[in-house]
């Protein structure tokens, strides 16, 4: 990892001592979440009691909501389980507010008033708090309150028709990952650290929204709004490059990989190294300007050689003259990749009650600030006496056996 020649000592975790309560479920805030307990945040879960429902993907291996990707997903948490519908309940969450630098939630706006947990009321508890609502749909718009769930989110902002324009299908289809939910957690997240800059600089906490629709609508558009982002327009909508049916892993004799020669020059040496430099005197293909706008043919051209020879004779290949390549993989390739070995992405770790499991380190590295070996997820529950005594209030008496 490169760093500063001249390092000084490391410096705390970037978000030690400020705690966040998170009312949040599922993936959307939770990821966000994660995130700012990696980097060092006290994230406070608040729970209903039976849990938040992401406990339950996955085969948990001991205990029952304690699922593999509860595990990744709400690592370094604090899990708190308090009756909202009682005074002591209610209490506790707002003493614990009055503590909190940030609180996040994705409850629908008539749900969350009617917990007493809307913006102002939130703001009389901790009037410089950073408040943000995980919405699936902006509250300003005709959407507004309906609720939002990865699949539609998908659908209703185009990723669904991405798919059919590679491979000619007609139907809609779901990217098969929490799409939405994930790029969405992650526009929260810098979301909660530029209003908590804006804090540092000027005192005031504020209101923060963060949709999904939205966040999604944006990151879809980037690329593929395209000629339709002219006006008036000069075209359609879809990035061509990414939209090439012939822009695809290639089978070799013995797997499939991922090849992006892209510029002109890396074309050629490939051209050149298979001993093929005749396609070149195709009148398709004859000038960089003309294999720019038939670069489907050279990608056809490409899937014909590469069954003749293995992946990892063709990876030597493209390493040697300098040709972007990589075998497919799947996702459960990943823990033994050597890279992700040598880097230390995948760890090993212990959990307290479900024993061993591989935790997924934070890919983001710091080259002076130091970030916290992140705590393992908790038990549904598992702090809330904890958290109790540190706000100087006493825990409820257990029931009688």
């Amino acid at each position: 990892m490169a760093t500063d020649p001249t390092p000084g000592p490391a410096t705390q975790a970037p978000m030690a001592g400020l705690r966040v309560v998170d009312l949040s479920t599922v993936v959307f805030g939770p990821y966000c979440t994660q995130t700012l307990a990696d980097l060092g945040a006290d994230v406070v879960k608040i729970e209903p009691p039976e849990g938040d429902m992401v406990r339950l993907i996955g085969t948990p291996a001991h205990t029952p909501g304690m699922g593999p990707v509860f595990l990744r997903l709400n690592r370094g948490k604090r899990s708190v389980v308090w009756d909202m519908k009682t005074d002591a309940g209610r209490s506790a969450l707002q003493a614990l507010i009055a503590t909190a630098d940030v609180l996040l939630h994705n409850i629908r706006p008539e749900a969350v008033d009617r917990l007493g947990l809307g913006y102002d009321a939130v703001r009389a508890l901790r009037p410089d708090i950073v408040y943000v609502h995980c919405t699936g749909f902006g509250l300003d718009g005709p959407y507004a309150g309906l609720q939002a769930y990865d699949d539609v989110i998908q659908a209703s902002t185009g990723a669904a028709s991405l798919l059919p324009r590679v491979d000619g299908n007609p139907a809609p289809r779901y990217l098969p990952m929490l799409f939405a939910d994930k790029v969405s957690g992650l526009h929260a997240t810098y979301a909660v650290l530029a209003a908590l800059l804006h804090r540092q600089r000027t005192g005031a906490g504020q209101f923060v929204e963060v949709p999904m629709f939205e966040a999604l609508a944006s990151f879809n558009s980037l690329e593929h709004l395209c000629n339709q982002a002219m006006l008036p327009p000069t075209g359609g909508w879809g990035y061509a490059r990414q939209l090439d049916p012939d822009r695809q892993p290639m089978a070799t004799s013995d797997g499939w990989i991922s090849v992006a020669p892209y510029v002109d020059a890396r074309w050629q040496r490939f051209f050149d190294a298979v001993n093929r430099p005749d396609v070149f005197q195709r009148p398709t293909l004859a000038d960089k300007d003309l294999r720019r706008t038939n670069m489907a043919e050279m990608y056809r051209e490409m899937a014909a050689i590469l069954p003749s020879r293995t992946t990892a004779d063709w990876l030597a290949l493209f390493k040697r003259i300098e040709v972007p390549a990589m075998a497919v993989q799947t996702v459960g390739d990943l823990p033994a990749d050597p890279h992700l070995q040598a880097v230390g992405l995948f760890q090993p770790r212990q959990h307290p009650t479900e024993g061993g499991y591989l935790g997924v380190r934070q890919p983001v590295r710091f080259g002076t600030s130091q970030l916290p070996t992140p705590g393992d997820a908790p038990n549904l529950g598992q702090h809330s006496d904890e958290l109790l005594r540190e706000l100087g209030l006493t825990p409820a008496e257990p029931p009688p056996t």
